[in-house]
């Protein structure tokens, strides 16, 4: 009973530390009208926030070989309690991102610390318990521009202090159920951090190259895409109902990607999911009326949350004790950082002059291309399973 309250707070817990990183995608329009900033600046709001989650994985992977993980996760949602509240007080552009930065920190130490503990918590469910627990940072997504819409009533900086009372909140009901919870000891085992990782680099590289420029894309799809909608001739608020449709198609994908990927070869399950997410983006540059938005939107939402399960169950499922949390690190650190700059340049080549569709297709012709290759190594035997 203890391990489900641990589980259940830490659910609470990713979805408050989600909704930091996904918040500042439905502010964008109220961002750049009080700030008066233009696309690459508010790209640059957005990449911040992931740039931060990215930063502080490589020292949290070495944190977690000198302390255990439950007190890194506690760390997390106290940087998200504070940060939330520093982000809430900006009066300039600079102060909300280095408010948007301190946020995606305390993400990035989250996840960084969490993934290892829960598939060592539950080491015969890796996908199922990583699917529940990626639905639960999904619902926060759902959630993200309904709380927007409501707390812009008052004041959009309501949502930014409702992120840092609720971390405070769920932070301290963690640490109390983690101290009457018996506590899984495989993570004991991981002590050296750059030979860990160093020993595994080929499942790192492996991850990386199926998963890498296919969520870098995904960045910038996702926080440009209700302007995207509005380009098509939507109105602000069916764009952001098209939003509310691709992250609520998310739930459910996370929870049966987690439960497939414990059940199919990883490897090739992987590639045809990023192979599907290709071929939906370049549908979605082709569509225009609302019904098939609608489609299309939830779809293309689906398979894209199916990456994020299938992508941690092939590393912490297959990764060993000894190296599970250090490699794990290593990949997270530079598969968030990579995919951290989707955003700015995205906003960079819409300055630029190029359509919403003409990036789109292009980048999914390329990552069909990719994953054409990667297909073809894997056939061949010369990709680890």
């Amino acid at each position: 009973m203890s391990r489900s309250r641990l589980f259940a707070s830490l659910c609470g817990l990713v979805f408050l530390l989600n909704l930091a990183r996904i918040i500042f995608a439905p502010l964008l329009n109220v961002i750049i009208a009080e700030f008066s900033i233009g696309e690459a600046t508010a790209g640059l709001l957005v990449t911040l926030a992931w740039v931060g989650s990215a930063s502080p994985r490589l020292p949290t992977g070495w944190l977690l070989t000198k302390v255990p993980r439950h007190y890194v996760v506690i760390v997390s949602g106290s940087i998200l309690a504070l940060a939330g509240g520093f982000a809430a007080t900006a009066t300039t552009v600079r102060h909300l991102m280095a408010g948007a930065f301190l946020m995606g920190i305390a993400s990035g130490v989250y996840f960084v610390s969490a993934n290892p503990f829960l598939s060592e918590l539950y080491p015969d469910r890796v996908g199922r318990v990583m699917g529940i627990h990626g639905a639960s940072g999904q619902l926060a997504a759902v959630a993200a521009a309904p709380l927007v819409a409501i707390t812009l009533v008052v004041d959009w900086r309501l949502s930014l202090w409702a992120i840092a009372v609720g971390a405070a909140v769920v932070t301290g009901y963690t640490g109390l159920v983690s101290t009457r919870t018996e506590l899984p000891r495989a993570g004991s085992a991981d002590r050296k951090f750059v030979a860990g990782a160093l020993s595994e680099w080929r499942i790192i590289v492996t991850a990386l190259a199926i998963v890498g420029i296919a969520s870098f894309i995904w960045q910038g799809v996702f926080n440009f895409y209700e302007l995207y909608m509005q380009s098509k001739g939507l109105s602000a608020r069916a764009s952001g109902l098209m939003l509310s449709i691709v992250f609520a198609a998310g739930i459910p994908a996370f929870y049966f990607g987690g439960d497939l990927a414990d059940r199919l070869p990883r490897v090739p399950y992987l590639l045809g999911v990023v192979g599907a997410f290709a071929g939906t983006l370049l549908v979605l540059t082709t569509v225009d009326g609302l019904l098939g938005l609608v489609v299309i939107s939830g779809v293309i939402g689906f398979v894209i949350h199916a990456l994020f399960p299938a992508t941690d169950t092939f590393l912490l499922d297959t990764l060993p004790d000894s190296t599970r949390g250090s490699a794990y690190a290593v990949f997270s650190s530079v598969w968030m950082l990579t995919q951290s700059l989707g955003s700015f340049v995205l906003g960079v080549f819409i300055e630029g002059g190029y359509s919403y569709d003409a990036v789109f297709s292009g980048a999914a012709l390329f990552l069909g291309a990719t994953i054409i290759v990667l297909v073809s190594l894997e056939r061949t035997g010369r990709l680890p399973s």
